[in-house]
């Protein structure tokens, strides 16, 4: 599978965030939160860096996507979370 090589901009990815598929990989020995839709995890992954850990990776394997720190702190902007 070829890795998806544009970078999504800020609009595209609040359109996404209702849609469900995502992972979050936090390289922990914990299991990985899977399957939720993209607010949860974008949730999930600013609660970890608000404790000062890793926020982790959020990708999703059906369009082979991955969010970079910068897209995800734009979401966290957008849903009016602290950074």
């Amino acid at each position: 599978m070829q890795k998806h090589k544009t970078k999504l901009s800020r609009e595209e990815l609040v359109a996404m965030l209702q849609t469900k598929g995502w992972d979050l990989v936090t390289g922990s020995k914990t299991v990985p939160i899977k399957g939720c839709n993209l607010e949860e995890l974008v949730r999930a992954a600013h609660e970890r860096h608000t404790k000062g850990e890793e926020p982790g990776l959020i990708s999703r394997m059906e369009t082979a996507l991955e969010l970079d720190l910068i897209q995800l702190q734009e979401l966290w902007e957008y849903l009016g979370l602290p950074m």
